[in-house]
């Protein structure tokens, strides 16, 4: 479909089929679609989801030109034959026959990809006359570069990617395709970027990590050489004013698909796994690592040398001490069981030493009544 610039870009129903995969159960596959939006606040040109029959009635009745909802639904749910205007079911209004129903395995996942296609194409491509870009930076096509935003020299910014105001781009940095770089984000040199990496504002990648050695007669620290790298990997995110040290003599590495929150910290030397969640307030000390698929919860603290297994799930506030290794076979527990305290472990145990210590505290309350009566 051709865009007009002055206007929200615009996708079709077909399109969107056509880019995510699923199948058109009915409607019109040239129904514009702009975007997507909840159920009480859809216009005909927005999609909605449902993942369930309550929610899909609703879906249904709202104002949304397109439904996404599970495989196998659509012809259930919805007719494909008959009149303009087809019957209620459970209670839903009747669901015009021009309402495009689309079927999807991961209906929320669908809806979530289609956000991501219908975000506004950037505009102001190129340099900002208020940047400062060094003469032998490289800047490939379809580059943009904010206001005030300084690429500093023998720095590599990839095809399509922004870097935005105020953001900072060290020397021999190497920011990969389709990248955003937020503003007032900082990349110390030796960071590397994978492609359609997200930084968000005021993250600062690739800083020196807190490591020094203690003079034993004088007490004062020297700081151990901070002189390795950072590598980040393709389609991580890192959220708003999070940071992530450089290694020391070797590198930190943040694997493909991982996603980390707002304000939170990876020290030196670690290697933080394939599709793991970092979520607000963690800290992970220096020379740890993080297996595929981990969650970790917020305010999570780990200690240097820590290993943390693949799948592992810590929940919020969970301590993990320095040089322990956390995995659900090493705990016998299956995996998408939630660890918890510190030292972390199993849910249900940590509730149980809970309920055991609190009727210990009755018992003794009762007793010491008795004795002074």
């Amino acid at each position: 479909m051709a865009q007009n610039p002055k206007l929200p870009y615009v996708s079709t129903v077909g399109e969107l089929v056509e880019k995510l995969g699923g199948r058109l159960a009915q409607g019109d596959a040239s129904h514009p679609i702009a975007g997507v939006n909840a159920v009480e606040r859809a216009s005909s040109m927005e999609l909605v989801f449902a993942e369930d029959a309550a929610t899909a009635a609703r879906a249904i009745a709202s104002q949304a030109g397109a439904v996404v909802v599970k495989s196998g639904m659509g012809a259930s749910w919805f007719p494909t034959h008959g009149s303009d205007e087809a019957a209620a079911v459970d209670g839903a209004p009747a669901v015009l026959r021009h309402k495009a129903i689309i079927e999807a395995e991961q209906p929320r996942l669908w809806f979530a990809r289609a956000g991501q296609a219908l975000r506004l194409p950037r505009r102001n491509l190129g340099v900002h006359p208020a940047a400062i870009v060094a003469d032998d930076a490289v800047l490939r096509e379809g580059v943009a570069i904010g206001a005030g935003a300084v690429i500093e020299a023998c720095a590599t910014i990839g095809a399509g990617s922004t870097v935005e105001a105020g953001a900072v781009v060290g020397r021999w940095v190497r920011v990969g395709k389709d990248c955003h770089i937020y503003p007032r984000a900082v990349l110390y040199p030796g960071t590397t970027l994978g492609d359609r990496v997200i930084v968000h504002a005021g993250a600062v990648l690739g800083a020196d990590g807190f490591g020094y050695v203690r003079d034993a007669k004088t007490g004062a620290y020297t700081q151990f050489p901070q002189q390795g790298t950072l590598e980040i990997e393709d389609d991580v995110e890192i959220g708003a004013n999070s940071t992530i040290d450089r290694g020391a003599l070797s590198e930190t590495r943040v694997r493909r698909g991982t996603k980390i929150d707002n304000l939170v910290h990876v020290g030196h030397n670690c290697d933080i796994g394939e599709d793991v969640i970092l979520v607000t307030g963690t800290g992970i000390s220096g020379s740890c690592t993080v297996g595929k698929g981990a969650v970790i919860a917020g305010q999570v603290g780990i200690g240097d040398h820590a290993h943390i297994g693949p799948g592992v799930i810590l929940g919020g506030q969970a301590g993990v001490l320095s040089g322990k290794t956390v995995t659900n076979e090493g705990l016998g527990v299956k995996p998408g069981t939630v660890l918890w305290g510190t030292p972390a472990r199993p849910l249900a145990q940590v509730l149980r030493e809970i309920a055991i210590v609190s009727r210990m505290a009755k018992r003794a309350a009762k007793i010491s009544k008795e004795v002074k009566e």
